[in-house]
């Protein structure tokens, strides 16, 4: 029978152990973890994405801080902001929501982040301590992709994993991840000329690729765990991933939904990287708390 990997069901565990943790900081260090996010212009994703935000921030009991800017707004006005918070004390995280107008760079918005302050992990910095394993903050799709399938029990070390799609937010970082975790990993990409024979092979697929419905069944070994990173808006209005889910569902051991699998994870560790961050900042070992 194919075990559903609910991203809904294992955030909402997590999110009570962090609220704990919140709580505990309070009570015992005087600290309340403050997260901000920068939004620049009117995305409708970017609107909902970070309003999920904010309602998990308030719920784990964190201070929260939305500062919104015009689609038009300056780049030295938005880097005079981003300096602003990394000199403020009481901000222990900080977000600049992707993606930004043409105007801005956004490499250059995000490596005027603060490394320590850097939630979302993409930082050169932070991304360089991954690579050398060293990482304190990660990418939070990936970091969140390694929980759910850790919390399963599924095997890492000795299997084959092919990951689709090679951006700097899910697809490289979780190859190093997964690397680490001893996995023999494959990254596959626009360029790849025969997608079907890696995939074929793998153990474990992972879609980060932004095309409804690129893998079916075609694509996937019996038994294999699928995780779909996807979340494409179809024109009916439906959400769907980048897998062929009804197509799939019982032909794998394992699979996330979508909505409602990857998601959700990704929010959690983001919740978890600014308690974290908050500790580190104070001198407080995250772990004992």
């Amino acid at each position: 029978m194919t075990k559903l990997l609910s991203g809904t069901k294992r955030s909402k565990e997590l999110l009570t152990i962090f609220q704990e943790k919140t709580q505990k900081l309070k009570d015992h260090h005087q600290v309340t973890p403050k997260l901000v996010v920068i939004t620049v212009g009117e995305d409708p994703a970017s609107q909902v994405y970070v309003g999920q935000k904010e309602k998990k921030a308030h719920q784990i009991g964190f201070d929260f801080e939305w500062v919104k800017f015009p689609e038009t707004v300056p780049e030295t006005e938005l880097i005079a902001k981003i300096d602003e918070l990394n000199a403020d004390s009481k901000v222990n995280g900080m977000i600049v929501q992707l993606p930004l107008p043409q105007h801005l760079d956004e490499r250059k918005m995000i490596e005027r982040i603060s490394p320590d302050k850097d939630v979302d992990g993409f930082h050169p910095y932070n991304l360089g301590k991954l690579i050398a394993n060293q990482a304190t903050v990660i990418p939070c799709t990936p970091k969140g992709i390694l929980n759910l399938l850790k919390a399963h029990d599924i095997t890492l070390s000795g299997k084959n994993v092919v990951i689709i799609g090679r951006s700097l937010i899910v697809g490289l970082p979780l190859q190093m991840l997964l690397t680490h975790e001893n996995a023999t990993v494959t990254v596959c990409h626009t360029k790849t000329r025969d997608l079907k024979a890696h995939t074929k092979q793998a153990d474990i697929i992972v879609v980060a690729a932004g095309k409804p419905g690129l893998l079916t069944k075609e694509h996937i070994q019996p038994g294999a765990v699928v995780i779909d990173v996807g979340i494409n808006r179809l024109p009916d209005g439906r959400l769907a991933g980048d897998v062929a889910f009804e197509e799939v569902e019982d032909m794998v051991s394992a699979i996330t939904p979508v909505p409602g699998g990857v998601g959700p994870m990704t929010v959690a560790m983001l919740m978890e990287q600014t308690l974290e961050c908050a500790c580190r900042q104070h001198d407080i070992d995250y772990q004992t708390l």
